[in-house]
């Protein structure tokens, strides 16, 4: 779907630069440029970079729980491998967004209402999904030890499929389905929501 405002255009090319080179190196001038608009242009609707990551980070998040929930409402069988593989595919088809909304060096939650409320409902997702593989007796810091765990594994293979060496290391990757269900399965991640 086409930007239909300056601000979505210059959203879009924001993204777009990151997901190709990094937010790192992001200028206003470049972001013109590959909008195809003046170089003032941006700061109609932003202020400075903080806050073009904002906005990307909360888009980012809304896509984010999104894709989440579809993943559970297609798999709900087995919902910690369909978190996984959701964060995954995300990471990969998003990385503008990614590469941004993980990092408070650019944009951080406590700083932005909006941001904190979007990216807290994400973690709530996954969150009320622990609670649901567990039980209704799991204990909080049992929630937030499973929690901790599939994020981070969901977290480290997108990153390592998205900016690192992974197939150099393993060879070509066929289906990242499959592999995202044999690692889910290696980890002990594939457990079936409890009756």
């Amino acid at each position: 779907m086409a930007p239909k405002t300056l601000r979505e255009t210059v959203l879009k090319a924001a993204v777009d630069y990151i997901a190709e080179n990094g937010p790192d190196g992001l200028s206003f001038r470049q972001v013109a440029l590959a909008a195809g608009v003046s170089h003032q242009a941006p700061y109609h609707h932003f202020s400075d970079r903080k806050g073009i990551f904002e906005a990307i980070a909360i888009e980012g998040h809304e896509i984010f729980t999104a894709t989440m929930l579809g993943s559970i409402d297609a798999h709900p069988e087995d919902p910690a491998t369909a978190l996984l593989d959701a964060y995954v595919e995300f990471a990969v088809n998003h990385r503008g967004h990614f590469r941004v909304m993980f990092r408070p060096d650019l944009c951080s939650a406590t700083d932005n209402p909006e941001l904190l409320r979007v990216s807290g409902r994400s973690f709530e997702v996954l969150v009320e999904q622990v609670h649901e593989i567990l039980g209704p007796k799991a204990s909080v810091a049992d929630i937030r030890a499973r929690a901790t765990a599939m994020w981070s594994l969901a977290h480290g293979l997108a990153v390592l499929l998205i900016d690192g060496p992974l197939e150099h290391e393993i060879g070509p990757i066929k289906s990242r389905r499959a592999l995202v269900r044999a690692v889910a399965e290696q980890s002990g991640m594939a457990a079936k929501k409890r009756r």
